[in-house]
C-alpha cells in the first residue's frame, strides 16, 4: 500500500500532523517504536516508572555513547549501558509527552532572533529563526484549544503578544503557599505569574479533568487530563499506528525518500511506502536515523551532503534549586496550608527574560516553581544521615523520615535559559557499538557553553531571594552544564541557507522533496522555556503546509 503520509514517531512532533492529515481524509501511518498504553494502564508505581524501565528501552539492549567534553578540552567516553546513563524519554504511543509535567510557556519574539537582538557570542553558533513569533502565534493558540492549556493571563513586561486574552481553560487549583510566594514577590518588586499547564482542570475535549494526584512528571496520566500527544490527538485521529516498529533505515533516490524500513518486536523487517515522510523520532534519534541511512546519493547520511545533520545539538540550560519550610517556623494556619495535598504550586517568574548586567544586554529566561516530587522513595532516601553526617537506620531512621515528611515540605525551582549551540555539541553514530537490532548507536557529543551557566546562575540567584523572603531554610541551587535528557533539540536545523541548514522554513529537507522533520530537531535555538508547546505549534504549522501541498 502507498500511504499519503508516513510519520516516524508519535510524540508532540508527529501527532499534530497525524491528527490534521488523517482527519482531512488522507491515509496516514505512524511508526512508533514503543508500545501503546491508555489511561487504564497508568499507575503511580514509582519502582516501575522511576527505578526501572517501564516506559524506556532497557539500557542493556539500547543505549547511547556519550562523549563528555571536559573543561580542559579532553573528551571522556561513556557507553550508556555500562554507566547507567540514559538519554531515553518515553518510548510509547504519544512519546514523552505522556510523562511531561505540562509546564507550557510560549517562546517570545526575541527568542526567534537571538543573533540580531543580542549579537555574536564567541564559541557559539547563534542564528535567527527563518520564521517569526508572529508566524507561529496562531498555532500556539490552536494548541491551547485542541491540546488543552489551562491558566490565567497576567500582564507583565515580557508577556508575548497574544491573539486571545485568556486561556480556554481556567487555572488548576493551587496550594495555599502560593499566597506566600505572591507576597514575597510583591515585596521584592517581582511579578508573580501563574504557570500555564497542559492539564485540563475539568472534563473537556472528550477527556476527564485532573484528579490532583500530585504525580505528573515522569508518570502517565490516568484521567487523560494531561495534554499528551496520545490523549489529545492520536486517540482522536484516523491515523494507523503501528507499535513496536523500530525504523532502522530510510531509503531514497536522488530526490525523494521511497521506503521506510522497520523491525517489529520479533526483529522481522517490513517496509512502508508513502508520498511524504515525516521524521519525528526525537532529536537525537532522528539524526541517528538519517546518519545511518546512507546510500550512493547521500554517502554521509540522508539529507546530509552539506554535513549538517546532527550538528548544533542543544538542550535546555539552567538548573534547579530548593528551600524547605518547617512547622517550627510557621503558624498553625500556615502549617495547614503547607501540607495541603494534591494541589499545584503553579508560579513562574520571567522578570529577567531580558536583562542588563555590567553594561551588557543578556537574554535571560524563565523560573518555574513547584513542590518537591511526591516520589516517596527518593524523598525517604535523603534522610539516611543524621545532622553530623552519620548513617542512621532502624527506629532513628524511621522517626527522621516520619518527622520530615509530616512536618516540613520542600519548594523547588527550575531555571530555563538558552543552551547555546556550538561545534562541540552534536550527534554522530558509533563505528563499533550496535544495539539489539545490530544498528550503530547514536553518539551524543556533549558540551555546554560557559555563557549558559552565567545566565542560569543570574536567574537562580533571583529565585533564591524569593525563597529566603518566604522564610525557607536549607536553601540550595545547582546550575551546571548537565544535559537534561527530556529537553533536547537541534541536529536538523531549519534556516534560509541550504549550505548551513538541513531544513527549509517549512521543515522540509533541502536535499529531498518529500522528507520533513518536525520534532525538536528543527530548532536552531531553544528559547528560555520548555520546548513542548513550541514543538506542538510548529507541527500544526507544518501540517497546514502539507495539507496545501497534498491538496
Amino acid at each position: 500500500m502507498m500511504y499519503d503520509i508516513c510519520i516516524i514517531g508519535s510524540g508532540a512532533g508527529g501527532a499534530p500532523i497525524a491528527y490534521e492529515l488523517s482527519n482531512a481524509g488522507f491515509s496516514v501511518v505512524v511508526l512508533e517504536k514503543g508500545k501503546e498504553y491508555k489511561e487504564e494502564d497508568f499507575s503511580k508505581d514509582e519502582i516501575g516508572v522511576c527505578r526501572r524501565d517501564m516506559f524506556t528501552p532497557p539500557l542493556d539492549e539500547e543505549f547511547h555513547v556519550i562523549n563528555q567534553r571536559e573543561d580542559d578540552g579532553t573528551i571522556t567516553r561513556y557507553e550508556g549501558n555500562k554507566y547507567n546513563w540514559s538519554f531515553w524519554n518515553g518510548s510509547m504511543v504519544g512519546g514523552s509527552s505522556n510523562l511531561m509535567s505540562g509546564y507550557f510557556h510560549r517562546m517570545k519574539p526575541n527568542d526567534f532572533k537571538l543573533k540580531s537582538m543580542y549579537g555574536e557570542i564567541a564559541g557559539s553558533n547563534i542564528v535567527d529563526w527563518p520564521i517569526s513569533y508572529e508566524d507561529l502565534e496562531p498555532y500556539y493558540t490552536k494548541v491551547e484549544k485542541v491540546v488543552g492549556i489551562s491558566g490565567e493571563i497576567i500582564q507583565h513586561k515580557f508577556l508575548e503578544p497574544r491573539s486571545c486574552d485568556t486561556f480556554p481553560f481556567p487555572p488548576l487549583e493551587v496550594n495555599g503557599v502560593t499566597k506566600w510566594f505572591d507576597m514575597a514577590c510583591k515585596k521584592l518588586g517581582y511579578q508573580s505569574i501563574p504557570t500555564p499547564r497542559a492539564i485540563l482542570p475539568h472534563e473537556a475535549l472528550g477527556r476527564l479533568g485532573c484528579s490532583y494526584s500530585n504525580f505528573c512528571g515522569s508518570y502517565g496520566c490516568a484521567t487523560g487530563a494531561k495534554g499528551s500527544a496520545r490523549a489529545a490527538l492520536l486517540q482522536k485521529s484516523d491515523a494507523k499506528v503501528i507499535t513496536e516498529a523500530f525504523v532502522y533505515k530510510l531509503e531514497s533516490d536522488a530526490t525523494n525518500v521511497t521506503h521506510a524500513y522497520y523491525y517489529d518486536k520479533e526483529k522481522n523487517s517490513h517496509e512502508i511506502k508513502a508520498r511524504i515522510f515525516v521524521l519525528a523520532a526525537q532529536a537525537i534519534e532522528s539524526s541517528r536515523l538519517l546518519l545511518n541511512s546512507k546510500n550512493k546519493y547521500f554517502p554521509n547520511g540522508l539529507a546530509n551532503n552539506n554535513g549538517e545533520v546532527g550538528k548544533n545539538l542543544i538542550f535546555s540550560a539552567g538548573g534547579v534549586g530548593r528551600g524547605r519550610f518547617s512547622f517550627e517556623n510557621l503558624t498553625p494556619l500556615q502549617q495547614t496550608e503547607l501540607m495541603q495535598t494534591g494541589l499545584f504550586f503553579n508560579r513562574s517568574l520571567q522578570d529577567w527574560y531580558d536583562y542588563e548586567d555590567e553594561g551588557r544586554r543578556y537574554k535571560g529566561g524563565t523560573i518555574d516553581f513547584l513542590f518537591e516530587h511526591s516520589n516517596i522513595i527518593s524523598r525517604a532516601r535523603k534522610e539516611i544521615f543524621d545532622d553530623d553526617g552519620n548513617l542512621i537506620w532502624g527506629e532513628a531512621l524511621q522517626n527522621k523520615i516520619h518527622k520530615t515528611l509530616t512536618t516540613s515540605r520542600v519548594l523547588t525551582f527550575e531555571v530555563f535559559n538558552d543552551w547555546l549551540a556550538t561545534d562541540a555539541c552534536f550527534v554522530s553514530v558509533d563505528d563499533e557499538v550496535k544495539d539489539k537490532f545490530n544498528i550503530p548507536v547514536g553518539v551524543i557529543n556533549l558540551y555546554g557553553h560557559p555563557h549558559d551557566i552565567k545566565v542560569g546562575t543570574y536567574l537562580a540567584n533571583k529565585a533564591i531571594k524569593v525563597l529566603e523572603e518566604m522564610g525557607a531554610t536549607d536553601v540550595f541551587m545547582n546550575i551546571s552544564s548537565s544535559a537534561p535528557p527530556n529537553l533536547v533539540a537541534g541536529g536538523c536545523r531549519f534556516g534560509e541557507n541550504p549550505k548551513t541548514a538541513v531544513l527549509d522554513s517549512n521543515c522540509k529537507a533541502y536535499e529531498l522533496e518529500n522528507l520533513y522533520v518536525t520534532d525538536a530537531s528543527f530548532m536552531p535555538t531553544g528559547g528560555s522555556v520548555p520546548y513542548t508547546w513550541t514543538i506542538y505549534a510548529n507541527s500544526f504549522r507544518v501540517a497546514q503546509h502539507l495539507l496545501k501541498k497534498l491538496s
